[in-house]
Formats: C-alpha cells, structure tokens, sequence
C-alpha cells in the first residue's frame, strides 16, 4: 500500500500541472501514455510493438490521436482517418498473406481493436480538455471517488460478488458504493466548479460514467484473466501497468463527451 501511494503521488505531481497546462505538452503526454497501453495491450497477446504489425499498430494509434484543432496535418493532403484505417486494415491483411498466417485474421482483429480500445480514450480525453479542464478534474475526481468508495465499502461490508469469474474481489456492495462516493463528490465539485449541469443532470451523468467507469475496470480485468496475466505492465510500482490505471477512464471520457 506504501509503494502504491508513493508512486499515485509522484505521477499526479507529474501529470496534473500537465493537464492544467494543456497545449503541445498534454498532447505529447497523452501520445506517450496511449503508445504505452498499446504497447501492454499487444504484449499481453504476446505480440511485439516493435514488428511490421506493431509499428503499423501503433502509427495508426497516432493518425487516430490526432485532435479535432490539429486534423489538418492528414486532411490537408486530402485523406481522412477513416481512410488511413482502411489502409491499414489492407496492410494488415497483406501482412497475413506475407508470413504465411504466422500473423493469422485473428490477430489482424485484436491489433485493430486494440488501437480503438486505447485511442478512442484518450482521443475523447483530449477532446475533454478542449471543453475546460474542470471537465477532466471532474472525471479523475468521480473515478477516484468510485475507486475508493468501491474498495472500501466493499471490504466492509461486501458479501455478494459481483463477477467472481472475471474479477474474485469485487462485490456488489462496492459497485453501489462506487456510485453513492461518486456522486457525492461530483456534486461538492459543483460549489468549487462551473461544470454547467444542473444538479439533477450533475446526478445522472455522474451515476452513468461510475457505473461504466467500473465496467472499464472489469473490461480490462477480463482481458487479463482471458490471457492469464496479473497486470498489463509493470512500469507504475503498486498499480501494474498504464493500461490498469486508465482502464476506467477509456470508458469515462467517450461517453463525458457525449453526455456533454
């Protein structure tokens, strides 16, 4: 529990004056942060980032990242990101043919989906903060609250699990503390914030990303148990990998936007 906290406390004196900041270096930061969870995402495939199909993996990611205020960099030379996908997908393919199905359909689908599994995340995470920073704060702030309120009511009073097969520990106790936590702490936000919701939508909104915040977590849990590994990396001490931290927020931040 020490390491955990020592290392929470060492990435967000890193990353939140980044996020207050915003500009070129929140762009570089969330590059870097999704190149890393795709990086995890195909090594728990057994899949190196550092091949034809991961290098193709991953300047798709970066075509993908690309946000709204800067889409000019593609569409200036007259494509569009759907048509660098398509061209991608071909690749691929190609790829398949070229080793012989050593790199088979299959794995052409989990590389495909796991550049949209991590950058339509932190796509709409960079969108988010075009909308105000007090958005981003507000989605960090309910799934910490959901992650806390989940563990802790959940070890003191949970008794029914939730999804034994996927995630032992998690009951349904925790799940409904999650929300009840996160929603007391989105509307404290409201006093200190101008989040433009009326309390009442300030609810609904918040109970809706807390509930999907903790699916994240339990989509990344069960792609872990499908391919039988602890974490996805081990580059933060006590909290595994990049894509075990943002796992929640590859759901919250899509679905902030559209709720916004």
């Amino acid at each position: 529990m020490k390491q955990r906290i020592i290392t929470a406390v060492v990435a967000a004196a890193i990353f939140l004056p980044i996020i207050i900041f915003g500009e070129t270096p929140f762009i570089l930061l969330m590059y870097l942060i999704a190149s890393i969870s795709l990086y995890e995402a195909l090594k728990m495939r057994g899949r190196w980032i550092f091949s034809i199909p991961g290098l193709l993996s991953l300047a798709l990611l970066w075509v993908f990242l690309i946000p709204t205020e800067m889409i000019g960099v593609i569409t200036d030379f007259g494509y569009s990101k759907i048509e660098l996908a398509f061209l991608a997908v071909l690749l691929f393919l190609t790829y398949t043919v070229a080793t012989k199905n050593r790199f088979n359909f299959d794995d052409v689908a989990y590389s495909l989906l796991s550049v949209l599994y991590v950058g339509i995340g932190f796509y709409y995470f960079m969108e988010i903060r075009l909308e105000g920073v007090q958005f981003v704060f507000y989605a960090l702030f309910i799934i910490w609250a959901t992650d806390s309120g989940a563990y802790f009511i959940g070890r003191a009073m949970g008794k029914k699990k939730l999804w034994p097969e996927i995630s032992p520990n998690k009951t349904v106790e925790g799940f409904v503390g999650g929300i009840i936590c996160a929603v007391i702490v989105g509307v404290i936000m409201t006093f200190f914030t101008d989040l433009d919701m009326s309390i009442p939508k300030l609810v609904i909104v918040t109970a809706i990303l807390s509930i999907f915040g903790q699916v994240g977590d339990l989509v990344e849990s069960a792609l872990k148990r499908h391919y039988k590994v602890k974490d996805s990396g081990h580059l933060l001490p006590g909290h595994g990998g990049m894509l075990d931290r943002f796992d929640s927020l590859l759901f919250v931040f899509p679905l902030l936007h559209f709720l916004l």
